[in-house]
């Protein structure tokens, strides 16, 4: 724990000190997010938050490289550097569409070389354990490798609309991920449980942890496309990297470990996924391009419900604890007890999202 807790750390004290100068750079180059009429905030914002998470999480895998308790980590495959590359490429795309804007096409195709990047550097699914059967083959996991990428990439831009919004909702699910991926490997090999589903979801939590001082409401700097970019592919990178490891051996009494691998990627993701999915439907419901951008998004819809910013990013973190961190207890706590447990804590986040305070209604905007 202390060398993914060292990693954590470097992460996030890398990315607190690079923002600044971040900042600065996106001045310089203006990259600036200008206030439009679906936007929240008020004032032209700086954008390339992404390369300082960039940064944080270069040096994070650098420090884990000289840990010895990730050796194997690095000596069994050269998945670090793989993630580590996709990551820069992915930045880079965002940092080129921050600055001068790409379009939709050009920013999916570089999306799918670094997703391919990822692939070819070894960290693909190597298994679909469905029934106690293996299933696919290698083609067919390369595919689905850039898919889950794909899929990941874009839904954490899709919630990337409020201060500290997905920075803060990607710390939390990133930190369900770290528990359950430590918890699975430590179970599946307690003489040497590195590995680096949970080396990269400590350092995606370090990276969030380290920008969100920055990024919180009232933003001082955007991670822009070049850090939402980057969170979904850390993401994704994890999840994918979870699927090596043989869930079945975790418990022999509970049955949610071994579909977790599976579906706690999905349930992670389950409301920047719940975003794309309906953006994507009422656009082309519209006969409009799935990429054309709106004023929809559920974060919209919870400020014009009456949330004011900050409550409306807290019903965010609320919604996203409770669907992350109740997933993981599936696995580590029996069923009987995690299942009516995680129900009333969804209860409770729905009384906490229709519940509006009079002193919101009165500061939010109205549609």
């Amino acid at each position: 724990m202390r060398a993914y807790l060292l990693v954590l750390l470097t992460a996030a004290a890398v990315t607190y000190l690079c923002t600044p100068l971040a900042r600065r750079l996106a001045e310089r180059l203006g990259a600036m997010s200008p206030v439009r009429a679906r936007d929240v905030h008020t004032v032209p914002t700086p954008r390339l938050g992404g390369t300082a998470m960039l940064a944080g999480l270069a040096a994070a895998l650098v420090v884990a490289s000289q840990l010895p308790f990730l050796d194997a980590v690095y000596a069994e495959s050269r998945g670090p550097w793989a993630v580590l590359g996709a990551a820069a490429l992915l930045s880079l795309i965002g940092v080129a569409d921050d600055v001068w804007g790409l379009d939709a096409l050009a920013k999916l195709g570089g999306q799918v070389l670094a997703a391919s990047l990822l692939a070819w550097g070894g960290v693909q699914l190597l298994s679909l354990p469905v029934f106690g059967v293996t299933v696919g083959s290698g083609p067919t996991f390369f595919a689905l490798t850039v898919l889950a990428v794909l899929v990941a990439v874009n839904a954490v831009n899709f919630i990337d609309g409020l201060d500290g919004l997905a920075a803060g909702v990607m710390l939390i699910s990133g930190s369900a991920f770290f528990v359950y991926t430590y918890l699975l490997s430590q179970d599946a090999s307690p003489e040497d449980y590195s590995n680096l589903a949970t080396l990269v979801a400590a350092a995606l939590v370090g990276c969030c942890l380290g920008f969100l001082p920055h990024n919180a409401h009232p933003a001082r700097i955007f991670m822009g496309d070049s850090g939402s970019m980057l969170l979904g592919l850390l993401l994704a990178a994890s999840g994918v990297a979870a699927s090596g490891v043989d869930p079945a051996v975790v418990s022999q009494v509970q049955v949610a470990p071994v579909f977790l691998p599976l579906l706690l990627p999905l349930a992670v993701l389950l409301l920047p996924l719940l975003d794309l999915v309906w953006a994507v439907v009422r656009r082309v419901a519209k006969g409009q391009s799935p990429f054309t951008p709106d004023r929809l998004h559920l974060h919209h819809r919870l400020m014009d419900l009456g949330h004011s910013h900050a409550r409306a990013v807290g019903v965010m973190y609320a919604w996203a604890a409770v669907i992350s961190f109740g997933a993981v207890s599936t696995a580590v706590v029996p069923l009987d007890v995690a299942l009516p447990v995680w129900g009333a804590a969804l209860l409770a986040c729905v009384v906490v999202t229709v519940r509006i305070r009079r002193s919101d209604a009165v500061r939010a905007p109205v549609a």
